[in-house]
């Protein structure tokens, strides 16, 4: 099947905005980006950066394992945790999960948690650590 103009230029579009957004360290914008095109991306992963491929590579392999890919909502809330967590910050750590507990029951939640908030979530017991 033959790429036509329009089409090429908007996938060089996607590109660039994808390494920009890397290298801007706005990670979730480029998976964003990345996920919503898994299927043109993967012919064109050499025009990606390297992290931007890691990203490519990493949500892949979720999609052909069947795991769903976390909501942006979700990714706030673990990123609240993991804040907390990194404070140290029991209180606010269990206001959050008081209203989103359901989340860190399901497994790719809990790949998104830092190491700071893994031991104290399987040490509430909130996740099997």
């Amino acid at each position: 099947m033959k790429v036509g103009c329009e089409e090429r230029m908007k996938v060089e579009d996607l590109i660039e905005k994808i390494n920009r957004s890397v290298d801007e360290f706005d990670y979730v914008r480029a998976s964003k980006f990345i996920e919503e095109n898994l299927e043109v991306l993967e012919a064109k992963r050499l025009y990606l950066k390297s992290n931007a491929r890691e990203i490519l590579k990493f949500l892949s392999e979720q999609v052909k394992s069947g795991v769903l890919p976390i909501s942006r909502a979700d990714l706030a809330v673990i990123n609240s945790i993991n804040a907390y967590a990194y404070q140290f910050d029991l209180r606010g750590i269990k206001v959050v999960l008081r209203d989103h507990a359901q989340l860190f029951l399901k497994e790719e939640a809990v790949a998104y948690l830092n190491s700071d908030a893994k031991t104290i979530l399987s040490g509430m017991k909130v996740i099997n650590g």
